[in-house]
């Protein structure tokens, strides 16, 4: 009994000399000036020191000690607002609308000594867009925009930074699609200049003066942008004054950008097309001028087509006053196209004359009797079936002269074909023809046109070319 007592006694003194040492390693991490409060004293609030960082960049910037509603060095000289542009992505260009749309960062740097901090490192302090709303920033704008807007994703993308002497860079990222002054006057073989204009709305030269801070190195660009029928060709910065009567003199920036069309898309929409057409309006003047329902279904066709060309090529575009060069293009060639129908229109008409007057020269011979020579010097006649065709009356060289004889009157309704004699063969009397002449279906004009319509249009795309490329 004796050793189980002290067995018990020796553990409850180590433990008591265990919690002796953990009560000294209490007392020794939190040593410190021990405040003692009387009764009835007010206890003061313990310092948290996850906010002392917060005080202390407010009282750095300043920002609630002045007022931050007027400019850097109110009464002054101008503020100095120098801006440069990154060009991220040139979205789309709208031919019907006359407008651009662009996504770019856009940065401006300033002094406002309103904001300048003590600092023995020189480093700067990066904020998001919650402090802009506390402090002066310049009050830039897009001239002649139609809509703009900041990004939000994830958050405002807005970017404030402060340096030490007070020097500050403001960059945010916008989208704007602003209109351009497009000329179409050589479409599509045209080159379009658009300029997007930065400006303050509210300060005049003599308040803030805009300038691109490092000239022409101001505007960089992505070297991956590129649109599906423009080539960029090159971007430039101008600046210059803009008045307005009411309020003053403004500095303006400028960005320039020269855009270049493709002509290949529209080589296989609209100009192959269109010569087609007019190649196929030729055909007819290889067709039988007695075919009168082929030469006119494809005369038709033809114009109807290129119609379809036309309104298929303005409904893309603005409906300016002016002519375009692939308006003269399309008019000209529908011009020959129609041209072709009209020629088939003037040989129906004059072999219908031709053959009126020749059936009434047949009618006169038949009241006298007489085969009918229709005018035709040294020819001998041949009297043929009425059911003929061409290529039986291009066989007939070679026949026997024979006396004509007296027709039947059942035989009147005869085919006469006249056939030219050679001189030498009449000559001599022999049985052979050297040569004859045949009245056929082929009518002069046509002859004529087969050269005269390929001609003139490649004459025209020759002029057409050498002018607009």
């Amino acid at each position: 009994m004796t050793c189980f007592a002290k067995l018990a006694f020796l553990l409850f003194f180590l433990v008591l000399v265990g919690e002796c040492r953990k009560h000294k390693g209490r007392r020794r991490r939190w040593a410190g000036p021990v405040e003692v409060y009387k009764h009835g004293t007010q206890l003061s609030k313990s310092i948290d020191g996850t906010k002392t960082r917060k005080l202390k960049t407010e009282q750095l910037l300043r920002v609630d000690d002045h007022d931050f509603t007027l400019r850097p060095a109110f009464a002054g000289p101008a503020v100095p607002v120098g801006v440069d542009v990154q060009v991220e992505s040139l979205d789309s260009i709208s031919e019907v609308d006359m407008d651009f749309t662009m996504t770019l960062y856009l940065r401006h740097y300033w002094k406002d000594e309103r904001l300048s901090f003590p600092s023995s490192t020189n480093k700067s302090m990066t904020f998001d867009g919650r402090l802009v709303k506390k402090i002066w920033v310049p009050d830039v704008f897009f001239v002649h925009s139609k809509r703009s807007f900041i990004h939000d994703t994830t958050t405002d993308n807005i970017m404030l930074r402060v340096f030490p002497d007070g020097h500050v860079l403001y960059s945010l990222r916008v989208t704007v699609t602003a209109a351009c002054n497009m000329d179409f006057s050589r479409f599509p073989l045209d080159s379009q200049t658009c300029t997007l204009e930065l400006e303050s709305y509210a300060y005049t030269d003599e308040d803030l003066m805009l300038y691109w801070k490092s000239g022409d190195e101001s505007l960089s660009t992505d070297d991956r942008i590129s649109l599906s029928q423009f080539l960029i060709q090159k971007f430039h910065t101008t600046s210059r004054l803009a008045f307005y009567s009411s309020t003053g003199w403004y500095n303006r920036l400028y960005i320039n950008f020269t855009l270049r069309r493709h002509i290949f898309f529209f080589l296989l929409q609209t100009y192959f097309p269109a010569t087609l057409m007019v190649m196929l309006s030729w055909v007819s003047f290889w067709i039988d001028r007695r075919a009168v329902p082929a030469r006119v279904s494809l005369g038709i066709t033809t114009v109807l087509t290129m119609s379809t060309i036309i309104t298929g090529v303005n409904a893309s575009m603005p409906r300016v006053s002016y002519i375009k060069a692939v308006d003269i293009y399309l008019w000209v060639s529908f011009v020959f196209v129609f041209l072709s129908v009209l020629e088939y229109a003037a040989v129906n008409y004059l072999t219908t004359v031709k053959d009126g007057k020749e059936r009434k020269l047949r009618e006169k011979a038949r009241e006298q009797s007489l085969p009918c020579t229709c005018g035709m010097s040294h020819t001998r006649t041949m009297m043929l079936d009425g059911t003929y065709s061409e290529a039986d009356t291009n066989s007939l060289a070679g026949y026997t002269q024979a006396p004509m004889m007296p027709e039947e009157p059942e035989k009147q309704e005869r085919m006469i074909v006249h056939l030219s004699l050679d001189s030498e063969s009449t000559g001599t009397k022999k049985k052979g023809l050297r040569g004859f002449s045949i009245i056929h279906s082929t009518h002069t004009i046509d002859t004529y046109s087969r050269m005269i319509f390929p001609g003139a249009y490649i004459i025209f795309n020759l002029i057409y070319w050498s002018v607009y490329s």
